[in-house]
C-alpha cells in the first residue's frame, strides 16, 4: 500500500489532455497515430506551406552552446525577437524588454505566479483551457468577463477594466488571447489601440497572449504597435515559435515587458528555470530571419484563411451554428438542441476523432471536474483545423456529418 503522497492531489491535467486520455481509453491508441483525426489539437502544420519558406532542417551547435544558457535568453534570439516586432509593427523595444522561456505557457505561468496580492485578473468566460489550471496553481485572484451569443463572444474592452465593487487598492490585469482561442475573435486596429491605452492607465495592465499573432487577415496583429511607454507599464505580451513559425516542438516562447518586469522574470529563471536550451534558441533565430518571416506571414494567412472559410461553410451546411471570428485556426461551434459535446466526443472516439468540449474552455468551471456543475458551454465545442492537410477536408466533413446524422437517427428511433 502506497504511503500518502508528498505532492499535491489538486493537479488535474489540462482539459485538452483529459480529452486525449479519454480518447486513448476509448479508441485504444493515442491521438496522432495513423488513422486518427486530431481536431482537438492546438498545433499548426509543421511542414512547408504553399508559398511559404522551408523549415530549417538543422542548426549548428558549438562548444559555447553547451555552456549553461543565460537566464534571460540568448543574445542573438533576444535581438531577433526585438527586431521581429520593431520591423513589422514599428515598435521600439530593446532586447532588454525580451524574456525567453521554454514555450509560451511557462512565460504566462511565471507572470501570474509573481503577481502582487492586490492584482486581480479579468479573463473571458471562454478562453484557452490552460489559463484555468495556471491561475488555480498560482493562486491567482480572477473574475470572468461574460462571453455569450448576445455579445458575440467578443465583449467590449471596457468590460475587462470594470472597477465596480473594487476598492481603490485593487489593480486589474486582463488576460486575453488575441486572436482568441477557442473563438477566433480578434482585437485589431482601433479596438486593439483602445485596449492597450486602457492597459497603460494607472492601476491597469494586461497579459496579451499573441500565440496566433500571424493567423489573421492583417498578416499580423500585436498590441506592441500601440504601446506608448513599455518601460513604465504593466503590459505583458506573450509570443512563441509554436504557431506562426510552425515549430511547437522546439519549445521557445517569450514575454515582452518593461525592463523591470523582465528583470524579475530573469531572476526567477536564475533559480527556477536555469535558462532555455541553446540549440532550440538558435533554431528560433533562424525561424525569425526577416525575409523568412515575411514569406511565412503571407503563407500562413493564405492557407488558414482558406481552411477557416471552407470548414465554416461546411459546418453551417450540416446544421452547426458557427460563432467564429476571423483569426486563429479554430472554429467555435454550437451543437443542435439535444446533443452536447460530451456525447459528440463519445461518438467521435469510435471513429478515431475528437473535438475539444466547450466546458474545458469555461473559465468559471471548477478546476477539478465536478459532475454537479452545469456549464453554459455544454453544447459548444472547438474544432481545430490547425494540423489538418487540405486533402483531408472531405473525409473530416464526412466523419462529422455521419456522426451528427447517426445521432439524429438514434433520436428518431428513440435510442438516444
Amino acid at each position: 500500500m502506497q504511503r500518502d503522497s508528498f505532492l499535491s492531489d489538486d493537479c488535474p491535467p489540462m482539459g485538452i489532455y483529459e480529452t486525449l486520455y479519454a480518447f486513448r481509453d476509448s479508441f485504444g491508441h493515442f491521438m496522432g497515430t495513423p488513422g486518427t483525426h486530431p481536431w482537438s489539437q492546438g498545433f499548426p502544420l509543421t511542414t512547408q506551406l504553399q508559398g511559404g519558406p522551408p523549415l530549417p532542417s538543422s542548426v549548428a551547435v558549438s562548444a559555447e552552446d553547451r555552456f549553461y544558457p543565460k537566464a534571460w535568453g540568448h543574445p542573438l534570439l533576444r535581438d531577433a525577437i526585438a527586431k521581429h516586432y520593431n520591423d513589422f509593427y514599428g515598435s521600439r523595444i530593446a532586447p532588454e524588454n525580451v524574456m525567453v522561456f521554454a514555450g509560451g505557457r511557462p512565460g504566462i505561468y511565471a507572470v501570474l505566479a509573481f503577481l502582487k496580492c492586490h492584482v486581480e485578473v479579468r479573463i473571458g468566460n471562454v478562453e484557452w483551457p490552460a489559463y484555468l489550471d495556471i491561475m488555480t496553481q498560482t493562486d491567482t485572484s480572477w473574475r470572468v468577463v461574460p462571453f455569450t451569443k448576445e455579445n458575440g463572444f467578443h465583449p467590449p474592452n471596457a468590460a475587462y477594466f470594470d472597477r465596480s465593487g473594487l476598492n481603490d487598492k485593487t489593480h486589474l490585469l486582463p488576460v486575453i488571447s488575441n486572436p482568441g482561442n477557442p473563438t477566433g475573435h480578434t482585437r485589431a486596429g482601433a479596438e486593439l489601440e483602445e485596449l492597450i491605452a486602457m492597459a497603460e492607465q494607472p492601476k491597469s495592465g494586461i497579459l496579451l497572449d499573441e500565440a496566433y499573432e500571424m493567423f489573421h487577415p492583417s498578416k499580423g496583429v500585436s498590441g506592441i504597435r500601440y504601446v506608448k511607454d513599455l518601460d513604465n507599464s504593466n503590459v505583458f505580451l506573450a509570443g512563441a515559435c509554436t504557431k506562426g513559425p510552425q515549430a511547437a516542438g522546439i519549445r521557445i516562447g517569450w514575454i515582452i515587458a518593461s525592463r523591470h518586469n523582465v528583470e524579475v522574470l530573469s531572476n526567477f529563471s536564475s533559480f527556477g528555470m536555469g535558462g532555455v536550451s541553446h540549440p532550440s534558441q538558435l533554431y528560433a533565430v533562424e525561424l525569425l530571419e526577416p525575409g523568412r518571416v515575411a514569406l511565412a506571414r503571407e503563407a500562413v494567412d493564405k492557407h488558414y484563411s482558406m481552411q477557416r472559410a471552407r470548414y465554416g461553410e461546411a459546418f453551417a451546411n450540416m446544421g452547426l451554428s458557427v460563432h467564429t471570428g476571423d483569426g486563429g485556426f479554430y472554429h467555435w461551434l454550437e451543437l443542435p438542441e439535444g446533443l452536447n459535446a460530451a456525447e459528440l466526443n463519445r461518438r467521435l472516439f469510435r471513429k478515431g476523432a475528437a473535438i475539444l468540449e466547450g466546458i474545458d474552455c469555461d473559465m468559471a468551471r471548477p478546476h477539478k471536474k465536478d459532475p454537479g456543475y452545469v456549464s453554459p458551454y455544454a453544447q459548444w465545442f472547438r474544432f481545430s483545423f490547425g494540423p489538418l492537410l487540405p486533402e483531408t477536408f472531405e473525409s473530416a466533413i464526412a466523419i462529422l456529418r455521419g456522426v451528427l446524422d447517426e445521432h439524429r437517427s438514434d433520436v428518431g428511433a428513440g435510442r438516444a
